[in-house]
């Protein structure tokens, strides 16, 4: 089955077709060691970076809590938020939820002593801030024994199949790597190509007790009726990004960068495009 080249890009688009990618890429080990963890009682939870709400639904959907909860969940994005509220307009009675547009930073320095969590998640979202210093505050709005689950952070690996030129394909993979190293936002260093692996030591350090980590890969492809869901245009949306992030890049030559562009997205319009991106994810808890 033929798939269409999208002619615009949408980030919350996005974010819904990657829902059904996620799900499959999640530990289920570890999302089954946050069911038990969990206390049997009221709890506050919230997320960061929850974009348009899809780890809202799942939880909803899987049934994660027992009893009442109060879910704060913010993004920095209004668009993301506005279309979280469209989105989760009707929780269960069980389920309080509070959304917010607001930056992490901004959330913590307004929070900070007034409020403290049981549970706090932060799904795809840590590999796009510099962990080193956002752990800490993370931490800081966490109870005491207060859980932590921090999913889908990339560690490094990005593969294409089938390979369109052995050198091109890891020359433009690489610098895509190093723009995730070099970002910056307001200043401030923003990815790490390697979050998952460096997570260990960034949680230890932060003073928190890791009790699990696994793989949480990303893997597409088509079957025979095609992608699944609305997964051709999270692939478009991922050759996009890349496009975006090399255009002009000095160290390639654009008319090689330009054919490797359009290659891909045939690929996936003709449903033979194969990807997959090396996650982790974590669970613990701090000290009591």
């Amino acid at each position: 089955m033929t798939q269409i080249i999208p002619s615009d890009y949408s980030f919350p688009h996005y974010l819904a077709a990657k829902k059904s990618v996620d799900d499959r890429a999640l530990n289920d080990q570890i999302w089954q060691m946050l069911e038990q963890l969990l206390p049997k009682t009221s709890l506050q939870v919230l997320e960061i970076g929850a974009g348009i709400g899809t780890m809202v639904e799942r939880i909803i959907e899987r049934q994660l809590f027992d009893s009442e909860v109060t879910y704060t969940a913010i993004d920095a994005a209004a668009a993301n938020i506005n279309e979280a509220h469209r989105r989760l307009h009707t929780p269960p009675d069980y389920f309080t939820l509070q959304l917010e547009a607001l930056d992490l930073f901004d959330f913590a320095a307004r929070e900070q002593g007034q409020h403290a969590w049981d549970l706090l998640i932060a799904h795809a979202f840590l590999d796009l801030v510099d962990v080193v210093q956002t752990m800490p505050i993370l931490f800081s709005m966490l109870k005491p024994g207060g859980i932590f689950y921090f999913t889908l952070n990339f560690d490094g690996s990005t593969i294409f199949q089938p390979v369109i030129d052995p050198d091109i394909d890891h020359k433009i993979i690489d610098l895509y790597h190093d723009t995730m190293d070099q970002r910056l936002i307001h200043g401030r260093p923003s990815g790490d190509s390697r979050t998952g692996r460096h997570m260990f030591n960034r949680i230890q350090a932060a003073g928190g007790d890791l009790l699990a980590a696994g793989s949480s890969d990303w893997v597409v492809f088509a079957g025979k009726d095609g992608y699944a869901a609305g997964e051709a245009y999270f692939l478009h949306f991922i050759i996009h990004t890349i496009h975006q992030a090399l255009q002009g890049h000095p160290d390639l030559d654009s008319s090689f960068f330009e054919a490797w562009i359009t290659q891909r997205h045939a690929q996936i319009k003709a449903g033979t495009l194969v990807y997959i991106a090396h996650q982790l994810d974590f669970l613990g808890r701090l000290p009591i």
